[in-house]
């Protein structure tokens, strides 16, 4: 028997089948190898391109300053943090961002954690059991989909921003206790959540709103500090969860809300309590990353400039059949349609040294695959221009 035949008469044929029907459909993922770091401009397999891939928002995966303050925290602390929070693996450095966070977002305390898929699974999972119901938005990201279904709570759905319709499941519902809860920015339409309007029906509801606010933090608002700044809102009913490896440009995740609430979340989040802590060394650059985001309107000035002239000359060229989605962020995607349409419009860009992903279901709904452009302040007036006429020039070959 050879190799071959044994392996199909494992159960690894079943896998087989599986990434066979994925090739049928076009939904088959790759990965390409960077070799340099993080920026508007990199080398991937020995190719210069330019990447509108990244969630880089300011551009300060790469900056000197947080470089620097890596390296001074791993010349201080170390290179892992060696155990949990709770044991011994809460560093001084560690005490201080969350205290910097907290501070920065306007809210009560801050618990680190190590992404904000573990934070999302931990802050839902806590607070939230089998007499509980959870009301989430449809194309929330994939973390809270799934901590929802690890809470048990009775799992409640309703269509993308309808709040007519999550209204009516909330007042209907008998659960102990309720948790909206909605990504800020959704990750692959770049629109923002009604939070204001979110907030009056969690008060008028009795519930919590738990607000992921990925793709806002370091970028919304006048002053960085996200949604919250943005939509003018505090309220003691909200979650806030941020991530620290999009604008913030190094790793990890952070939840902020109520003293109550966090000390709750540390005693009970289980994905804070049986995971290593992040290295204090990152903690270190991220402090001195929200000093930079603090002072950072004019880079949030020029994401603003790049996300205008991109929708400004795709508004008046586009490529007949593709549709720009109506998003003011960073997140510009350009809906497609046909799922291996869209991977071969990415290739097709990428021959031309702009790297830009196709996003497929499950990952959108089926029938919208597309174009995910990510902006980024790094990004030049002239970068933006080359992306559009590659776009431009790909949308007539295709049509």
């Amino acid at each position: 028997m050879s190799a071959n035949e044994g392996l199909a008469s494992m159960p690894f044929s079943v896998l087989q089948g599986d990434l066979a029907a994925l090739d049928e459909k076009g939904l088959r993922r790759s990965r390409r190898t960077l070799e340099s770091a993080q920026s508007a401009h990199v080398t991937v397999d020995g190719k210069k391109y330019i990447a509108f891939c990244s969630n880089d928002y300011l551009g300060l995966a790469n900056h000197p300053a947080l470089i620097a303050a890596a390296q001074a925290g791993a010349a201080q602390f170390g290179v892992g943090a060696g155990a949990s929070h709770l044991v011994l693996g809460h560093a001084r450095a560690h005490e201080a961002l969350e205290r910097a966070l907290a501070a920065f977002v306007r809210l009560p305390r801050a618990l680190l954690f190590s992404t904000g898929y573990m934070a999302n699974l931990g802050i839902v999972t806590a607070l939230l059991g089998r007499d509980d119901a959870v009301f989430a938005d449809r194309l929330n990201h994939a973390s809270l989909n799934d901590a929802c279904l690890l809470a048990r709570a009775q799992f409640k759905r309703y269509a993308h921003n309808d709040l007519a319709q999550l209204e009516r499941l909330l007042a209907t519902s008998k659960a102990r206790r309720k948790l909206i809860v909605t990504d800020a920015v959704f990750s692959m339409d770049g629109d923002i959540a009604p939070a204001p309007q979110l907030l009056a029906l969690a008060d008028r509801y009795n519930a919590w709103l738990l607000l992921d606010d990925a793709h806002g933090f370091g970028v919304l608002g006048a002053g960085g500090r996200g949604v919250l700044e943005h939509l003018g809102i505090q309220h003691p009913r909200i979650i806030y969860m941020a991530t620290l490896g999009k604008a913030a440009g190094v790793f990890g995740a952070f939840v902020a809300g109520d003293d109550t609430l966090i000390e709750t979340l540390m005693q009970r989040a289980r994905t804070y309590i049986y995971t290593t802590a992040m290295p204090p060394l990152l903690a270190c650059a991220v402090s001195k990353s929200i000093e930079l985001i603090a002072a950072g309107a004019l880079l949030r000035k020029q994401l603003s400039e790049n996300i205008f002239q991109l929708k400004q000359i795709l508004k008046d060229v586009s490529p007949e059949g593709w549709q720009l989605m109506p998003s003011a962020t960073a997140i510009q995607p350009l809906v497609i349609g046909d799922n291996r349409a869209a991977t071969d419009v990415a290739e097709k860009l990428a021959e031309r040294g702009v790297l830009v992903p196709a996003i497929r279901p499950p990952t959108v709904p089926p029938g919208t695959a597309r174009l995910r452009i990510s902006l980024s302040a790094a990004h030049t007036t002239d970068d933006v221009r080359v992306l559009c006429d590659a776009l431009i020039d790909a949308g007539r070959a295709f049509h």
